[in-house]
């Protein structure tokens, strides 16, 4: 008696039904995205530097200041440049002199015309070059191009700038934007005006989103992508230099029929029903990394295995099982 109830016991555990978890389709968005990392960048970023090398006599403003157009942010050594000033503005204003003499002598034929236009050229020559040595003394002075935000300053008074050699960064005249790379796979996908989700580390309990703006028409061979500018809002709580993720929705349908990825395999499905496993064949939509859209195939009552094994066999009895 004792070995049929062990017997019956083994039969059982070798040939009742088998647990399996199941779960039911749901309804919800289906979103195809493509992934991508960036950096938070200004959409105008301008180096300011000296045209002339010279030491740096004066800053006026420092990084993270707002500043107006026109408004004065450093000075250089510009002594030697004054003294060509003063020179010039002496020779011009002699020149002027010369050429007023000229003119009066000949108006009253005591002069030549050739003397008269010798005095004329001499002392245009000489406003000419007055005006080069102002422009050049003015280029030691850095002024912002627009109204803006200093996002970074190179130098200390008393150091020696050398020509072109940016001393300020300066951001204006338009929000920032996203800097992505975006796999070369999924490059085609993309469109200009499409809708980004962000996340960023910074602020890890927040998906904000932009839009997509620019796409560059030429990829990088070694990284194998492409790059693409996203478009924020203006009062964005995004800082500059931030990283961030970012996925491009391509493509979006509301009230999908969904169920697990993990349940979809070589489009077929599980089915339990009455107690018992049946394979069927289904049509797909967007796959995506927890969730995939059956487009037909199944309906709303069906009962869906979670992550069907190889050891499933169609027909074969199973019981259902929640995660």
């Amino acid at each position: 008696m004792g070995l049929l109830a062990a017997g019956g016991f083994g039969g059982w555990r070798w040939f009742g039904p088998m647990p399996v978890a199941v779960t039911y389709p749901t309804e919800g968005p289906a979103v195809r995205a493509a992934y991508a990392t960036g950096t938070v960048e200004p959409s105008v970023m301008l180096p300011i530097a000296p045209r002339n090398p010279g030491r740096l006599m004066e800053l006026n403003t420092d990084e993270g200041d707002w500043v107006r157009k026109d408004q004065v942010l450093a000075r250089l050594e510009d002594a030697d440049l004054q003294r060509s000033v003063d020179e010039l503005e002496a020779r011009a204003h002699f020149a002027k002199s010369q050429f007023d003499r000229a003119q009066t002598l000949y108006e009253r034929k005591l002069g030549s015309l050739l003397e008269r236009d010798q005095a004329r050229s001499e002392w245009q020559a000489g406003e000419a070059a007055l005006a080069r040595a102002r422009t050049l003394r003015g280029f030691m002075t850095l002024s912002a191009p627009a109204d803006g935000q200093i996002l970074q300053r190179d130098g200390e008074i008393g150091q020696l700038i050398p020509a072109n050699q940016p001393i300020f960064y300066f951001s204006c005249c338009a929000p920032l934007r996203i800097e992505a790379e975006v796999d070369e796979e999924d490059i085609l996908l993309v469109r200009p005006g499409q809708r980004t989700l962000i996340h960023a580390p910074a602020l890890p309990d927040r998906v904000l989103e932009g839009k997509v703006s620019e796409i560059t028409p030429k990829g990088n061979p070694v990284t194998r992508s492409y790059r693409v500018r996203i478009a924020l809002e203006s009062d964005t709580p995004l800082r500059i230099g931030m990283t961030v993720e970012i996925n491009i929705v391509v493509e979006q349908r509301e009230h999908a029929l969904l169920v697990p990825s993990t349940a979809v395999i070589d489009d077929h499905v599980w089915i339990l029903q009455d107690g018992r496993l049946s394979r069927r064949a289904v049509v797909t939509g967007i796959k995506g990394p927890l969730n995939t859209e059956i487009q037909s195939g199944l309906s709303n009552s069906d009962r869906v295995v979670i992550r069907p094994s190889p050891e499933l066999e169609e027909g074969h009895r199973a019981r259902a099982t929640t995660e």
